[in-house]
């Protein structure tokens, strides 16, 4: 039995915003322009460098384990935040402790019940405020990818020529080079809705994504029942040596078969769930097929499961599979597809009903949509690991701006915001100050005084030292990062604020032993 150790009241509060205030100065003094590098120490010693957040936050443990606690909680946010827009890491973490060192100091004066709905409340008013401010990405991709490279030019151009490349309907993601030179390199291929079924299959325990390389495509209607109907394909399969990626429904007891041998060795497997019922689902399911060069497998239409014959398997170059999407890349689109992606641009040009027009743009950004590869290379692992870093914030940056749009950057959006807050509101007056933390420490991290612009939308470029408007100036921040940061600060902030009674596991100092 483990033996626990209990805090209470004043006592727990103050030990679990001890452990928030020290990861969050740690994490908090890689924001902004200006922002400073972290050296850290991984499991086997080897130091790395990095201006990522939430790199610094998750190898943050701390000793005292109350303390640890209110750091984990605080990791949460963060975490949430990168998993919903893939940047804004330091921004939720620098909010969170701002909302409760404000509250805290309030906490005497009123009920916490009360201040978690004024401070929910407020998250409501500047949601909207900056939502209703916000301006479409347009011509601003070089900018945005600029800045969330930490202002890197040269990365950012790069980023910037990816996204221009493959268009709206195209995919960026990022590789390792096995040169030491840094490029885009564009392929084809498509974004398939459905993600990771079973974390067995994760082949890139890092990135936490199943990778397989030149595998054989099964595509398959009707469901799998047994692991007998596919005994054959695995067969020869395991005698080519090549990986298998299955896209279809399967019964659990096929899965779990498929993920013992996965994790036996004998076999490189992916299973990938098949699409929406209904038309859509055949619709996608032949898209993908013809992609692939692969051939539809349907009981319905007379195929024997027993019997599939591995003629019926197609090829890609490469599938990378994360938690909810899969990204299919293949060596080049055949005749029959171009001529498919012909016929649905001349029907595009014709009358057509709105739910028309949006089905057929679906099916032509899947058939014709490009991926550029963003290959990274570096003279050390540290180095590469660290350009790594940058550049996958700055890909998942521009994702989220193309998605919804960006506001002022450099704290500014929120900061205006902050006029529509009830300051006579205690909850609401709790956010007003705190909401202004990450201008602030912008502001500090560049070594510049505390300033506030007289006009909204102005703010200070502490790279110049200039007055400017931040969007003409490209100092922009996505929308999307912005509203998450904000939204999962002020969620996991109120929770720990309701917190009276903290119960940990006592741990034993193995260095004294």
């Amino acid at each position: 039995m483990i033996v626990k150790n209990l805090n209470f009241g004043k006592n727990a509060k103050n030990k679990v915003f001890k452990g928030i205030e020290k990861l969050t100065n740690a994490v908090s003094s890689t924001l902004g322009a200006s922002g400073k590098c972290v050296i850290l120490e991984d499991e086997q010693g080897t130091p790395i460098i990095t201006k990522d957040g939430v790199t610094v936050a998750d190898s943050i443990v701390l000793l005292d384990p109350v303390e640890n606690i209110g750091a984990t909680l605080i990791k949460e946010a963060a975490r949430k935040t990168v998993k919903e827009a893939g940047d804004g890491t330091t921004t939720a973490t620098v909010l969170a402790h701002a909302i409760l060192k404000e509250a805290y100091k309030e906490l005497n004066n009123t009920n916490t019940r009360e201040i978690k709905e004024g401070i929910l409340n407020g998250v409501e008013k500047i949601v909207k405020h900056i939502t209703d401010n916000s301006v479409p990405v347009d011509n601003r991709i070089q900018q945005i990818a600029t800045i969330s490279t930490n202002n890197d030019k040269e990365l950012g151009d790069l980023i910037a020529d990816a996204f221009n490349s493959v268009g709206k309907t195209g995919i960026v993601i990022m590789e390792p080079s096995s040169a030491g030179e840094t490029k885009v390199e564009i392929v084809e291929g498509v974004e398939y809705n459905k993600g990771l079924l079973n974390p067995n299959f994760v082949t890139n325990k890092e990135k936490g994504v199943c990778e397989l390389n030149n595998p054989l495509v099964m595509i398959v209607d009707s469901k799998i029942e047994s692991i007998r109907q596919i005994q054959s394909v695995l067969e020869y399969v395991i005698k080519q040596n090549k990986p298998l990626l299955i896209i279809g429904e399967i019964e659990p007891p096929v899965l779990s078969a498929l993920v013992m041998n996965k994790i036996k060795g004998n076999i490189k497997v992916n299973v990938l769930d098949a699409p929406a019922f209904g038309l859509r689902r055949k619709e996608i399911l032949e898209d993908l097929a013809l992609l692939t060069n692969s051939q539809i497998i349907d009981e319905n239409l007379g195929d024997d499961l027993n019997t599939i014959q591995v003629d019926y398997l197609g090829t890609c170059s490469k599938v990378t599979t994360e938690k909810h999407q899969s990204i299919i890349q293949i060596e080049g689109i055949n005749e029959e597809v171009e001529e498919i992606i012909n016929n649905i641009k001349k029907k595009l040009t014709k009358k057509l009903k709105p739910h028309e027009v949006v089905g057929l743009e679906q099916r032509l950004a899947r058939l014709s949509a490009k991926v550029a590869v963003v290959k990274v290379g570096a003279n050390s692992d540290i180095e590469l690991k660290e350009k790594q870093d940058r550049i996958e914030d700055a890909i998942c940056a521009t994702k989220a701006a193309i998605k919804e749009g960006i506001v002022s950057g450099g704290g500014i959006a929120l900061l205006n915001a902050s006029k529509v807050l009830d300051q006579n509101n205690i909850g609401e007056n709790i956010l007003y100050n705190a909401i202004k933390s990450p201008y602030y420490t912008i502001l500090d991290n560049a070594g510049i005084k505390n300033t506030e612009p007289e006009k909204e939308g102005f703010g200070l470029n502490v790279v110049t030292g200039n007055m400017v408007q931040m969007i003409k100036a490209g100092i922009i921040d996505p929308l999307l990062v912005t509203k998450s940061a904000l939204t999962n600060a002020a969620s996991v902030a109120t929770t720990i604020l309701s917190t009276d009674c903290v119960i940990n596991n006592i741990r034993v100092d193995e260095s004294s032993r």
